[in-house]
């Protein structure tokens, strides 16, 4: 069971997601809170899985709670769900540690798709928005490679295909390993990257050269 704590400073969205939600046997809304404070305070109580994330919130914004629980908490998701596409909002959410990006007019089924992969591992980024990052990175100044980042070839084979958006399921085929094997190349590469999610370690590995997003 994936317990998610759903936060919309608009009650009618925290309503209207926790019933679409909860109608799949194995996720369950298990709180709502209407701003980045409450949802802080509802996470160090009930230990979710997964935070579904709304960004434009009074008080303490998405963005900042994002932060926060990301830091005390390094093993819960965050899955953002905003009307927002602007590339400020999209940049602020990946630094600070969000998971993946999706946009509220995401159908239903895809977001519990993308809650299911979020906990799987994956990354989702909406396609309005994914175009934007690939844009944003592939034209930024290519930071030498460091000198510190030494990967294995079977790491490197790895983050070519994190950075080409396949799963752990769809690695290990291409890579005839297993799936529990991909994990531990992931965690690893995680590690020497100093990122916390397959977003992160594929901005940096494309901020480093390490891949191409063309390859």
């Amino acid at each position: 069971m994936i317990r998610v704590i759903v936060c919309d400073d608009q009650e009618i969205v925290c309503q209207g997601l926790t019933t679409i939600l909860n109608n799949d046997p194995q996720i369950q809304v298990i709180a709502t809170a209407n701003n980045g404070l409450d949802v802080q305070s509802l996470v160090a109580t009930h230990q979710p899985d997964l935070v579904l994330m709304d960004l434009k919130m009074p008080g303490t914004n998405g963005i900042q709670a994002t932060q926060k629980i990301r830091s005390s908490f390094p093993n819960v998701k965050i899955l953002i769900l905003t009307t927002y596409d602007d590339d400020e909002w999209l940049f602020d959410a990946i630094r600070a540690g969000a998971a993946g990006y999706l946009l509220k007019d995401t159908p239903a089924d895809t977001l519990i798709k993308a809650i299911k992969g979020t906990m799987g591992g994956e990354t989702y980024l909406d396609p309005n928005v994914a175009g934007k990052v690939l844009h944003k990175v592939a034209h930024q100044q290519q930071v030498s490679p460091a000198s510190h980042i030494q990967m294995s070839d079977r790491e490197m084979d790895v983050l070519q295909l994190l950075a080409r958006g396949l799963t752990n399921a769809d690695i290990a085929r291409e890579l005839y390993l297993s799936e529990g094997t991909v994990r531990n190349y992931t965690s690893a590469i995680f590690t020497k990257l100093g990122v916390n999610d397959r977003t992160q370690a594929v901005l940096a590995a494309l901020r480093y050269g390490l891949v191409n997003i063309n390859d």
